[in-house]
């Protein structure tokens, strides 16, 4: 590649595809909703607004997202003034976070680095074992014709150190419930009510979780859990969130609102959910298209 400028931002904007899946599908911002299920969710676990204990509502909810086990996704995020963007799609989790998005950015230098490259616009897949970002014709241009970049979880663990291990970690285990989980485990959950999201009946949760205060009393999971919970969220740099959640009557997630200060600064993130249980197909790009995250970062230290 012959600018600087260029490899930097083609890498640091294929990273930022892997943080827009995970926020998708682990913590989303405030506005709008989303539609209903079709199939997968755990009907007989009952109805999560129909339930005096927002503990025992969200064990439901919990529940019933992890086996839908695939959804529609519409999501938004923001991280300061690094970037904010819009992605929409379908992603699976029943083995892992596979599926793929349309990552649009909207704002801030991330977007003014695509620009660089002729496109705010980028598709990312996701498979079991890494994600790929396709850059676009410049980015080819530059990389020997190769549109695509692919970007191994382990090879994040192992150049990235912290950070790296943390997003290989939420990558491959993470699914939406992630939020009832962190609620669950905060101790601080209340029922705001009943609402209509996009004309769908739901109940509206919400907590605040403060990292060095999580606690398993009421939560349901073991010490392991909360362990490994509060590692995740420490090496990501999150010190507190606030969540909200809004949930059908099939204790499906159809909303989540994510707001958090981390290390570096203030996040935000919404994904709406529909369409539970549709089916989900993603292939891996054609090799001979598709240029390696590992091999640019050891050919091109200055990325």
């Amino acid at each position: 590649m012959k600018s600087t400028a260029v490899r930097r931002a083609t890498v640091s904007i294929a990273m930022a595809a892997a943080l827009t899946g995970v926020a998708a599908c682990s913590g989303s911002d405030s506005e709008g909703g989303s539609g209903g299920s079709s199939g997968g969710g755990d009907k007989a676990a009952g109805k999560a607004k129909t339930q005096a204990n927002p503990i025992s509502a969200l064990r439901s909810v919990e529940k019933s997202t992890d086996k839908a086990d695939s959804a529609k996704v519409e999501s938004t995020t923001t991280m300061g003034t690094m970037m904010s963007m819009e992605a929409d799609g379908a992603l699976g989790w029943a083995d892992g976070l596979i599926g793929t998005l349309t990552i649009t950015y909207t704002g801030g230098t991330m977007a003014d680095q695509m620009r660089q490259l002729g496109t705010t616009s980028m598709e990312a897949r996701y498979l079991p074992d890494a994600y790929y970002a396709k850059m676009g014709d410049k980015f080819a241009e530059q990389s020997g014709g190769k549109h695509w970049i692919k970007y191994a979880y382990d090879d994040l663990a192992d150049l990235a150190g912290g950070s790296g291990a943390y997003m290989k970690d939420q990558m491959q285990n993470t699914t939406p419930n992630q939020s009832v989980k962190l609620l669950l485990a905060s101790g601080d959950v209340k029922k705001v009510g009943e609402e209509k999201v996009r004309g769908e009946n739901t109940t509206h949760y919400s907590g605040t979780v403060d990292v060095a205060d999580l606690a398993g009393e009421s939560s349901n999971l073991t010490a392991d859990q909360l362990a490994d919970m509060k590692r995740q969220l420490e090496q990501a740099g999150v010190t507190t969130e606030t969540i909200d959640i809004w949930v059908n009557d099939e204790d499906l997630l159809v909303k989540k609102v994510e707001k958090g200060e981390l290390a570096t600064g203030s996040m935000s993130s919404t994904a709406f959910y529909s369409d539970y249980g549709v089916k989900v197909s993603t292939e891996e790009p054609p090799a001979g298209d598709t240029a390696d995250f590992k091999d640019l970062m050891q050919t091109q230290p200055a990325a």
